[in-house]
C-alpha cells in the first residue's frame, strides 16, 4: 500500500471520524475513487486494506483520549470509588454507567449489522444513499433542538439508551457515528455541547474494542508480517493529529454553530457519489 494513500486515508479519517460526516463512508469513497483511478476492481479488498481501516481508527482513539483525558480519568476514578463504597450517585459515576450501558447497546445492535456493513463496502452509491440520510437526520435534529425551551447539560438513563441505540445503527457506512448520536442527542434534549462530548467519550470503548479484537480473531501473523508497516504506521499518526485538531475546533463550533452546514455536505456528497459510481 503506497505512504501517499495512507496519508490520504488518515487525514480523511481524521477529519471525518468526528465531524458529523461519516468517516466510514469517506473510507469508502476514498478507497474506491483510487481503485477506480488504479484500475482496481472494486469487488477487490485486502486484510491490509482492512487493518488500515482498524489502525486510523486506533489513531483517532488516541487523539479523543488525549483531548478529553481528564474526563477519562475522572470517570475511571469515579467508578473505582463507587465500586468501593457501592454508591453511584456522583455525576462522573453516573456518566460511567451509561457509557458501559451504550456500549453494550451498540454492541448488541452492530453484529447483526456487521456482515451488512461489510458487504456495503462494495457497493459506494449505496453508502452515498445513506449518506444523504444522515444528511436529513442532521437537519431534523437541528429543528427540533431549536423547538426545545429547555435543553439538559446532564445525561439521564433514557437519553444514554437512545444514543447507544443510534452508535449501534451507525455501523453501517454512511451512517455517521458521530452524526447520530449527537443528532440524538439533540432528539432528546441534550444542549449542544453535551451532547458532542458524550458522542466523544461513548466512542472510546467501541473503538478500542475494535481495534484490539479485530487483529486477534482475523489477521494471520505470517500474513501481517508482510503489510507496509511504515505506510499502516505513517496513516496512523496523520489520523490522530488530525483528529484532534478536528475535536478541538469542533467543540467550538457545536457550541456556536448549526450542524445544518454538515447536513448539506453529506446531501451533496452523497448525491455526487452516486452518479459517480453508478457510471462505472
Amino acid at each position: 500500500m503506497p505512504i501517499l494513500q495512507s496519508i490520504l486515508m488518515g487525514i480523511v479519517q481524521g477529519l471525518s471520524e468526528f465531524l458529523p460526516i461519516s468517516s466510514s463512508a469517506h473510507l469508502v469513497f476514498t478507497s474506491n475513487f483510487y481503485k477506480v483511478y488504479k484500475n482496481i476492481p472494486i469487488s477487490e479488498q485486502s486484510t491490509q486494506e482492512v487493518f488500515l481501516d482498524i489502525m486510523l481508527h486506533l489513531g483517532t482513539l488516541v487523539a479523543v483520549l488525549i483531548f478529553f483525558r481528564k474526563d477519562v480519568f475522572d470517570i475511571c476514578k469515579a467508578l473505582i470509588e463507587s465500586c468501593k463504597t457501592k454508591d453511584f450517585s456522583t455525576d462522573k459515576s453516573k456518566l460511567g454507567l451509561y457509557i458501559i450501558l451504550g456500549t453494550i447497546i451498540t454492541i448488541i445492535l452492530a453484529l447483526p449489522l456487521e456482515k451488512v456493513a461489510n458487504h456495503l463496502v462494495f457497493h459506494p452509491s449505496i453508502v452515498g444513499g445513506l449518506l444523504i440520510l444522515t444528511g436529513f437526520v442532521l437537519f431534523f435534529s437541528e429543528y427540533l433542538s431549536k423547538k426545545r425551551e429547555v435543553k439538559f447539560d446532564k445525561l439521564n438513563l433514557k437519553q444514554s439508551i437512545c444514543v447507544g441505540i443510534a452508535q449501534g445503527l451507525a455501523v453501517l457506512p454512511g451512517f455517521s457515528r458521530s452524526g447520530w448520536t449527537i443528532a440524538t442527542g439533540l432528539f432528546t434534549g441534550l444542549n449542544r455541547e453535551t451532547a458532542a462530548r458524550y458522542s466523544f467519550l461513548l466512542s472510546i470503548p467501541i473503538i478500542l474494542g475494535a481495534s484490539m479484537v479485530y487483529p486477534l480473531i482475523k489477521i494471520d501473523i505470517s500474513e501481517a508480517c508482510q503489510y507496509n508497516w511504515a505506510s499502516i504506521i505513517i496513516g496512523t499518526i496523520f489520523s490522530a493529529i488530525v483528529g484532534y485538531l478536528c475535536i478541538k475546533y469542533f467543540m467550538k463550533f457545536i457550541s456556536k454553530f448549526s450542524l445544518n452546514i454538515f447536513g448539506w455536505y453529506c446531501i451533496i456528497v452523497g448525491v455526487a457519489t452516486m452518479i459517480f459510481f453508478s457510471m462505472q
